[in-house]
């Protein structure tokens, strides 16, 4: 059970990724402003990629009850 609840949030976590960085959504970003010199579309585009990475990394690293190894 612990494998398709882990196999079921991996999947939620890619369509949320896919849905952030697809067009609709990610064409928010795309003004002319900047964040400490940088411009608003790339500092976002990389924030939004790295806290992708740290979810994914947080869902795969986390030990739950179930697990026998502990």
């Amino acid at each position: 059970m612990n494998d398709s609840l882990t196999t079921q949030r991996l999947i939620v976590l890619f369509c949320c990724g896919w849905l952030l960085l697809n067009f609709p959504l990610l064409g928010l970003w795309d003004i002319k402003a900047t964040v400490l010199g940088v411009p608003l579309f790339p500092a976002a585009l990389l924030t939004l990629w790295a806290l992708l990475i740290a979810a994914l990394a947080w869902l795969m690293e986390r030990h739950t009850p179930l697990d026998k190894d502990d």
